[in-house]
């Protein structure tokens, strides 16, 4: 019951900080929404995409799934997934798609150490399955490494798996071709608070925001 106390105390202080307020944007979100921004993320409790991207109300579409993973476009992709994407490309015509993978995200752990199936069913274990693929070239190139390695380095590679596969929707490649909508792949790193960014140019995934002591030091 303390949970429920404080999600009804905290909706309390929203509905004093949005609908209190005439420059609440509340006022036009009434009407509909415009967000330029769709963000596909994880549905892991510790990365919440609008906290951490300090967002207002209206600002992001978000589409959180376990191991932020897009389908490929197929006739049997997953409906809830794709349907989202195509809601927030084609309806409302958002601007760029953000990939946002997670340090320590359990999906990619499952995917690189199954169990075998412990209940009736094994949505999770289907699920991770569009992964696949990335988690077989890891085992394979990096099997001098140890298992943390393995794990960060699959959890990256997936971000770019996603990224592929959203080019399979013909109508999302349609407006990255005419230059309506741009991709980019994230991660956050929430041992140390950073954000990376992937640079196609380089081909790697490079400080976006760097954590605050690396932060500190260049301003001391």
């Amino acid at each position: 019951m303390q949970d429920i106390e404080k999600f009804i105390s905290g909706f309390g202080r929203f509905q004093q900080q949005y609908f209190n307020n005439s420059e609440s944007p509340y006022g036009t979100l009434r009407t509909g929404q415009r967000p330029g921004t769709l963000l596909i993320g994880c549905c892991d409790s510790r990365v919440d995409p609008v906290l951490l991207t300090g967002s207002d109300p209206g600002d992001i579409f978000v589409v959180r799934n376990i191991a932020n993973l897009v389908p490929p476009c197929t006739p049997t992709a997953s409906a809830g997934v794709s349907s989202a994407i195509e809601f927030a490309v084609c309806e409302l015509e958002v601007e760029r798609v953000i990939v946002l993978g997670h340090a320590g995200c359990g999906g990619i752990r499952a995917l690189m150490a199954p169990r075998p199936a412990q209940r009736e069913t094994d949505f999770v274990g289907q699920w991770m399955r569009i992964a696949e693929p990335v988690a077989q070239r890891v085992r394979r190139d990096l099997a001098h490494r140890g298992s943390a390695e393995q794990h960060h380095a699959c959890e990256l590679a997936s971000i770019l798996l996603s990224l592929d596969n959203l080019l399979t929707y013909p109508w999302l490649k349609r407006r990255v071709d005419e230059g309506k909508l741009k991709l980019h792949g994230w991660y956050f790193d929430l041992q140390s608070g950073a954000l990376m960014a992937y640079s196609p140019r380089r081909q790697q995934f490079l400080p976006l925001v760097c954590p605050l002591t690396a932060r500190e030091a260049l301003t001391a």
